[in-house]
């Protein structure tokens, strides 16, 4: 118990000093979409999928929120996420690129004005939300799964179901030079579920509204 306690201790520390380096560097919308060339090819594509090393759709980042997507890219550049892709993407940004891309992806697609009802309209079957429950999902991701508590947690409403999936299941590999995810809380949390019932999560919270989309590329640089 103490080991785990040290181990989440850490992890928390480590991430409140991210994000209070991430909130010195502003980012510029702007100037990330002059730097999103290396982005496009992916999830400016409706319905791209990633072929290694696990088939799935890539994840829509448009409306994501920026501190998110910035804790994302910082960790794909520590190798905190085992992604050869973006771990190589990410290696080739700056500081001061990952908080452009982050403001420009940010506010892609938002529409101004709109805002989503504090719970779902499509309400999870009693199996589903004793599986959300069991880890007390919502607490921190938001009652809608749209507002976490945290702006460096992700929005899920609306993502794609299988990246959500390959995403849970991340949180558990071990050992593994291609996939994992290196985060102790999430790991702690994921290891409370068979795969089965994290795809039976992902499937919902991806059927639920959100603001999250693909917003397709006009034209390739």
């Amino acid at each position: 118990m103490n080991k785990l306690f040290t181990t989440i201790f850490a992890v928390v520390v480590s991430c409140v000093t991210a994000s209070s380096l991430a909130q010195e560097i502003k980012g510029d919308a702007k100037a990330g979409e002059t730097k999103n060339a290396m982005c496009i090819g992916c999830h400016g594509i409706t319905g791209y999928q990633s072929s290694f090393p696990e088939v799935y759709k890539v994840p829509m980042i448009s409306g994501q929120g920026a501190p998110y997507i910035a804790s994302a890219l910082h960790a794909y550049k520590k190798g905190e996420r085992k992604h050869p892709s973006m771990r190589g993407i990410a290696a080739t940004l700056s500081d001061q690129d990952i908080a452009d891309l982050a403001a420009y992806y940010s506010g892609h697609g938002v529409v101004a004005g709109a805002a989503l009802p504090a719970a779902p309209a499509k309400m999870p079957s009693a199996a589903v939300q004793a599986l959300l429950n069991k880890a007390n999902c919502a607490s921190c991701h938001g009652a809608n799964f749209n507002q976490p508590i945290d702006p460096s947690y992700p929005k899920l409403a609306g993502q794609h179901a299988d990246f959500l999936f390959v995403a849970l299941k991340a949180y558990k590999a071990e050992n593994n030079p291609m996939v994992g995810r290196g985060n102790a809380i999430m790991g702690s949390m994921v290891k409370l579920y068979t795969n089965a019932e994290l795809k039976l999560m992902a499937n919902y919270l991806s059927s639920i509204d959100g603001e999250l989309k693909v917003v397709p590329q006009r034209s390739f640089r």
